[in-house]
C-alpha cells in the first residue's frame, strides 16, 4: 500500500502596497506544521530580510514579522501550490503543481520585483511562467536559498546575507521608512 505525501502551499501574504514578491518553492515541514513562512527556527530568511531594512533582529512574533514585511512593500508566496514530498528538501519534490503567479501579479500590479529564494523557486517560476507577460515585465532575481543547509558558494548566514544585501540594495534603498 502506497501512502501519499502530498503537501500544499500556504496562501500568499500580499497587499496593495506590495512592490517586491519573495518566492520560495514549497515550505518545509516545520513551516507547514506551524502555518508560517520560513517557520523553521534555523532558516535564514527572517534575519536576512530584517537586515535589508536596517533592523538587527526579527520581531519575535510571526504576526509582527508579516506586518513588518507588508509595511515595507513586500509580499511572500511560493512557486509550488502542491507537490509530493517526504521531508523538507527541494530535491525530494515530485509532481509539482505551480501556483498562479501571473494571476497574483495581475491582482497586485504594483509588484515590480520578483525575488526567487533559491534555485528550485527560480527554476519552477521559469519553467511554468517564464514566458508569461506578467512575469516578463518584472525584474526577476535568483538569490541563494535561505535554507540553513550550506552550499558550495554560500556556507552560512553571513555569506547568504551578503549576497542578498548586494543584489537587493538597489531595490530597497530609500524604503527603510516605508
Amino acid at each position: 500500500m502506497t501512502t501519499s505525501n502530498k503537501v500544499y502551499a500556504m496562501p500568499p501574504v500580499v497587499d496593495a502596497r506590495s512592490r517586491i514578491l519573495f518566492l520560495g518553492s514549497m515550505p518545509g515541514t516545520a513551516s507547514l506544521a506551524a502555518s508560517r513562512y520560513y517557520g523553521h527556527a534555523r532558516n535564514h530568511f527572517w534575519p536576512i530580510f530584517y537586515r535589508l531594512y536596517g533592523a538587527d533582529t526579527p520581531d519575535a512574533s510571526y504576526e509582527d514579522r508579516l506586518r513588518f514585511a507588508l509595511a515595507h512593500g513586500c509580499a511572500l508566496w511560493d512557486t509550488i501550490a502542491a507537490c509530493e514530498r517526504e521531508g523538507s528538501l527541494d530535491a525530494d519534490i515530485r509532481e509539482a503543481e505551480p501556483t498562479d503567479i501571473p494571476g497574483l501579479l495581475l491582482a497586485y500590479p504594483n509588484i515590480e520585483l520578483i525575488v526567487c529564494n533559491g534555485g528550485k523557486s527560480y527554476d519552477t517560476l521559469a519553467r511554468h511562467h517564464g514566458r508569461n507577460p506578467e512575469v516578463q515585465r518584472r525584474v526577476v532575481l535568483k538569490l541563494p536559498s535561505t535554507s540553513p543547509i550550506p552550499t558550495r558558494q554560500h556556507k552560512g548566514l553571513e555569506e547568504k546575507a551578503a549576497a542578498w544585501l548586494e543584489a537587493l540594495s538597489p531595490f530597497v534603498k530609500g524604503r527603510l521608512d516605508a
